[in-house]
């Protein structure tokens, strides 16, 4: 990002961090009655800045890092995940969350779609699905499903709807039993659950309702991502992680937010989505991000129908009447 769009979202990283430790020893000791935090860390900035935000506010002592990778999880993950464990002094617990996938058919319901997009889809092919970017059309955006076969031939189809919906259905099983683990070592310390995400993911509603969508705090979600990344630097998250590319960590293809959700690199988005939230003119952004001021109304249109879009997501179960 360029230094004008740096400007835009500069924030004083030390009086943030001791703003938001301050309201979490608050929320959990006082508010929620917990003793601690448990955090699920991937090896990601986000949940290592909220793991190193929990430790700052609670003390080492009072958090436990919880790694769950799965069949489809990057390599790097573990490792990742335990370099922040280690530098931030945590007690970890691991569970590798295969098995019960597979118990309730995740994989077997998602390559069923991946089958009927790509017949001859099988064992030891990997895959992904991405969207076209968000700057380059007006026209509505379809899910395409990138395939990968045991031999090196790519593959690139479009997704029906109901392959679509399914490959989406069955890959949220992957966040919901997170959630429900995450519970577990909470239930069972007393602790309370800290979700990750930030304030791109949260305003666009990246993340599975009774999934990761789930917590007791959230203590980075008013933070934009680049933010986080300031953030990250000032608490000393290592290196290793500050510089990794944000992915998703969902499918067998290594796959980064941009191609799948947000259709252009997050420190763009997040300046589209600080001027649409502040009423900057798209021309102005435009002029920051090296954009033309239709590519930033697109742009601008997308979060504005994402927000529709994800206000089931956000929503608390309906009632009939007042309780």
């Amino acid at each position: 990002m360029n230094e004008r769009g740096l400007k835009l979202l500069a924030i004083d990283t030390q009086k943030e961090a001791d703003r938001i430790c301050a309201k979490m020893r608050d929320s959990i000791a006082l508010k929620l009655r917990r003793k601690g935090a448990i955090v699920a860390i991937s090896g990601g900035i986000d949940s290592s800045v909220t793991a190193a935000l929990a430790v700052r506010a609670l003390g080492k002592d009072r958090v436990i890092g919880l790694m769950m990778p799965e069949r489809d999880s990057s390599p790097e993950t573990a490792g990742l995940s335990r370099q922040l464990a280690e530098s931030l002094g945590i007690r970890t617990e691991f569970e590798d969350i295969s098995e019960i996938l597979r118990s309730v058919g995740c994989y077997k319901r998602q390559d069923e779609a991946y089958k009927a997009t790509i017949p001859e889809y099988g064992e030891g092919w990997k895959s992904k699905i991405v969207l076209p970017p968000v700057t380059s059309t007006d026209e509505l955006r379809y899910f395409s499903l990138v395939a990968l076969s045991p031999d090196g031939m790519q593959q690139k189809k479009r997704l029906g709807l109901n392959e679509y919906l399914q490959i989406v259905a069955a890959t949220n099983f992957k966040q919901r039993v997170r959630k429900m683990l995450e519970y577990y070592h909470a239930d069972k310390n007393n602790y309370a659950v800290c979700g990750t995400p930030n304030r791109l993911e949260y305003d666009q509603g990246f993340f599975v309702k009774l999934g990761d969508g789930a917590a007791d705090v959230k203590p980075i979600a008013h933070l934009y991502k680049t933010q986080v990344y300031a953030m990250a630097e000032y608490l000393g998250v290592p290196e290793v992680i500050r510089s990794r590319p944000p992915t998703t960590d969902t499918y067998s293809l290594p796959q980064s937010q941009e191609e799948f959700y947000f259709s252009l690199p997050y420190d763009q988005m997040d300046v589209c989505l600080f001027g649409i939230n502040t009423n900057m003119p798209a021309a102005e952004i435009g002029d920051i991000l090296g954009l033309t001021e239709e590519q930033v109304e697109r742009v601008y249109a997308d979060i504005r129908q994402k927000r529709r879009t994800s206000e089931y997501l956000h929503a608390a179960p309906v009632l009939m009447d007042t309780v």
